[in-house]
């Protein structure tokens, strides 16, 4: 991480790095690495199995941390609040920070930011190769963000950062590396699935025909036509069909679980964070 010498060179205010993380041992060094420049790391676990602790902890002076996974928003905030510094940039452990990147911040915060947030584009790579469309090309995300001026709705999947004022754009972009392990992405699919139909649930959402078939098609069509994931070859025809199907599945385990409520079968729902501070300060800010 960045010493006193070199902060005090870049003459711009601290920064602490978040990252979550749950076994991510072949993700999670190259993540690290992409942000010792920054004056803190903190990296909050969800109780690994593999050895991310271990790696983790291998890196002299990176805060280590570990929580009950409620959702990556509840996590998130949760992480914001133990932060040290004034300005928070947030990394999952397969995205990396490049240079340009990196240059871009550390000019910005010292020439006196005039904005409380900022949004970065994620440069997506699937199989070690960048999709360049499938609906990914405008791929982008709200990351750095001065502390308490920002904070994640709660949902258990998906959820987009709120920002007290605009969010503008940065020039240069982050690494995404969604996609390194197909079978471990299908699986991670299935579980969003389950988490998006569970926020359904919560919200009192109905899913029918429209919703398992017509959100599907929909999807594939958006993504694989309208958003030219036919330009990414076979990437993008495995990808935009992966996508719909996350779609499907979403929305008919939401339907299955309507129509067992009437049998007097009520859903397992996996947990959500319930405690009030990690959701506190979402009524001042605007999306």
């Amino acid at each position: 991480m960045a010493n006193e010498t070199e902060r005090d060179n870049h003459s711009r205010p601290g920064i602490s790095a978040l990252v979550t993380t749950f076994n991510e041992e072949a993700n999670i060094a190259a993540c690290l690495d992409s942000l010792l420049w920054c004056d803190e790391i903190l990296v909050v676990d969800s109780f690994s199995t593999d050895r991310t602790p271990e790696i983790v902890q291998s890196y002299q002076g990176v805060n280590f941390r570990q929580r009950t996974y409620y959702g990556s928003a509840a996590q998130k905030n949760w992480a914001m609040g133990e932060a040290r510094h004034d300005w928070i940039l947030i990394f999952d452990a397969d995205e990396r920070c490049t240079p340009k990147l990196r240059r871009e911040i550390e000019e910005l915060l010292a020439a006196g930011p005039q904005h409380n947030a900022y949004t970065i584009r994620r440069r997506v790579f699937f199989l070690g190769k960048v999709i360049r469309f499938s609906g990914w090309q405008h791929d982008q995300v709200i990351r750095l963000v001065r502390k308490g001026e920002g904070r994640y709705p709660d949902r258990r999947v998906h959820a987009d950062m709120k920002t007290r004022g605009p969010a503008p754009l940065v020039r240069n972009v982050m690494d995404h590396y969604m996609v390194d392990d197909f079978h471990e992405y299908a699986l991670r699919i299935v579980k969003y699935s389950y988490w998006g139909a569970s926020q359904g649930w919560k919200e009192g959402k109905r899913s029918g025909l429209a919703e398992v078939l017509g959100r599907s098609v929909w999807r594939f069509f958006r993504t694989y036509v309208l958003q030219l994931g036919v330009l990414d070859g076979m990437r993008g025809l495995v990808f935009c069909m992966l996508q719909a199907y996350g779609t499907y599945l979403k929305w008919s385990i939401l339907w299955s679980w309507r129509v067992n409520a009437r049998r007097g079968i009520e859903p397992k729902l996996p947990e959500f964070d319930e405690n009030e501070e990690i959701w506190e300060g979402l009524d001042s800010l605007e999306a």
